[in-house]
């Protein structure tokens, strides 16, 4: 219950934050109920201590970019771009709290590893991503890496099936343009709260 208050809590909050943007986004009603869906889930999983930030916070995250993504096609830099020291945070407490030094680096080669593809994908065909998915992808990339080299493959091929998907079904009804951004931040977090278990 506990969680379920803190997530609609953190989720009006979002909302707030969300309209405050500049060109923010003022119809963002569901945050509030999905963050205290996605803290219920992780309160489900009853992940220690050391671990219980990471998916809270990127659930929180990862309503406010979705709901950005989808109502403007953008992910701001105001919500991506503090993503990285958050993300760093989150690593190393994870680290200390696991005892285990190589998750932080882990973390942080994944990082570079999914912002270096997204970006290099930019180069060469500039219409398949769009900037605020290169800049997400390093923060997804550090905290999906720390579950494990395979959490990471995971959470990238999701993303990219997942948006293939939505664009193949999408077609016919004449909507060419598919956010990229709620896909890849369910697969991260999925990703993520599969470690909490």
């Amino acid at each position: 219950m506990l969680a379920v208050a803190g997530g609609v809590g953190a989720g009006a909050a979002g909302t707030v934050l969300l309209a405050r943007l500049r060109c923010g986004v003022a119809t963002a009603w569901w945050a509030a109920p999905a963050v205290a869906t996605l803290w219920a889930a992780v309160a489900l999983m009853a992940p220690p201590w050391w671990w219980l930030p990471m998916p809270l916070a990127l659930g929180w995250l990862a309503v406010l970019l979705s709901a950005t993504d989808l109502a403007q096609r953008r992910l701001p830099d105001a919500l991506t771009l503090p993503a990285y020291p958050a993300a760093a945070v989150l690593l190393a407490v994870a680290a200390c709290g696991a005892g285990d030094p190589v998750l932080a680096l882990r973390g942080l080669l994944g990082g570079l590893l999914w912002a270096g593809g997204y970006a290099a994908v930019r180069l060469v065909a500039p219409g398949a991503l769009g900037g605020g998915d290169v800049k997400l992808a390093g923060s997804l990339g550090a905290v999906t890496a720390a579950v494990s080299w395979s959490g990471l493959l995971l959470a990238v091929l999701a993303a990219t099936v997942l948006t293939a998907l939505l664009a193949a079904a999408t077609a016919p009804f004449g909507h060419r343009d598919v956010p990229h951004g709620p896909a890849m931040l369910g697969a991260a977090w999925l990703v993520v709260l599969a470690a909490a278990g």
